[in-house]
């Protein structure tokens, strides 16, 4: 049960429209919009944007749900959503709470979205504190992901053994893995390594079920993560993930510079690129289709700040797939009181 009532099935949901937060990102509104109505076009995912008609301009025939107001990217999160009731993040987490929308999708301020998620749809019970789940590359096989990768930069063990719980969860319903596997991010494999949190965190861990515990992880585990679901405090997630994009940039850049060096390495550009690109492919960010807010009473998918079209309209289908596939029910699920030693 939802802090509204019934939440909708599964059947209901797929009729449901995506709410897009028009506004969102620094490309907004334009590569928004354009990434929503390729989803609508390509995929049939009913739309309806949020934001105000005369900064949203043409919406291609898409719904909307006119607003007033913008939480800018540099704004408060927190005093955004309490000062600006009637802008376009707020009114999309309003549409997912009052059963008028499957999801919500936003390139804009993270916090921001946060905080209207929680504000508007509710924690679901027994939750501690949301967390967000992003996907990193596994070739050849389906995504891990990364939990907390930016929701909390304080957690107890509590919490952290709530995000794996909820991480498994997720890549079982996204995903369709099996008997997810877990790993805790730290500083050595040994459980006598890490911080307090990551040693009393590793013994909940190997006590808590729905998964299999493998142990801990290092950051060169992380591509490709031996674990399903890589757990850490959100300061840590989020500076590895940011880490991991920049080298990741910095390599492709490099490589695609030594290719044009001379004729002997365009002559081999042209025999390795038709391999190397789509294997690249799987590491772009706009790829993925942003990361998933797991814990709230709703789906909620944050996209990243720089997202055009192909990032935004991938963020719509991760956001519909996932609500039709009844995740926020199997994190529920998933959720069990954690007793902190």
């Amino acid at each position: 049960m939802s802090r509204r009532g019934e939440r909708p099935s599964p059947e209901t949901l797929a009729t449901l429209p995506v709410a897009i937060d028009a506004m969102g990102g620094d490309k907004a509104p334009g590569e928004i919009v354009e990434g929503a109505r390729r989803a609508a076009t390509e995929d049939s995912i009913p739309i309806v944007l949020v934001g105000p008609p005369d900064l949203v301009g043409d919406t291609g025939g898409l719904e909307l749900v006119e607003c007033t107001e913008v939480i800018a990217m540099d704004e408060d999160p927190a005093g955004g959503v309490r000062r600006k009731k009637d802008s376009s993040l707020v009114r999309a987490a309003e549409l997912v709470r009052d059963g008028k929308a499957s999801a919500m999708v936003s390139a804009g301020n993270t916090g921001a979205t946060m905080a209207s998620a929680l504000l508007r749809m509710g924690r679901l019970p027994g939750v501690v504190r949301p967390c967000i789940a992003t996907p990193l590359p596994r070739l050849g096989r389906s995504p891990a992901v990364l939990v907390d990768s930016g929701a909390n930069s304080e957690c107890t063990p509590a919490m952290l053994v709530q995000f794996a719980q909820m991480g498994a969860a997720y890549v079982s319903a996204r995903f369709g893995t099996e008997s997810p596997t877990v790993g805790l991010l730290s500083i050595g494999e040994e459980p006598t390594k890490g911080t307090p949190l990551v040693k009393e965190t590793h013994y909940l861990l190997q006590e808590a079920g729905g998964f299999e515990f493998v142990g801990n992880l290092e950051g060169r585990d992380l591509l490709p993560s031996p674990a399903d679901v890589i757990v850490t405090d959100g300061f840590t997630g989020n500076v590895a993930l940011k880490a991991l994009e920049g080298s990741l940039r910095f390599l492709f850049d490099a490589m695609l510079g030594v290719f044009g060096t001379n004729e002997e390495t365009k002559g081999a550009a042209d025999v390795l690129l038709p391999y190397l690109l789509p294997m690249a492919s799987q590491f772009e960010p706009e790829n993925t289709g942003g990361a998933m807010l797991l814990g709230t009473d709703g789906v909620c998918v944050i996209s990243h700040g720089s997202s055009n079209a192909t990032a935004m309209a991938n963020a719509v289908r991760v956001a519909y797939e996932c609500a039709t596939r009844g995740l926020v029910d199997h994190v529920a699920s998933a959720v069990l009181p954690v007793q902190e030693g």
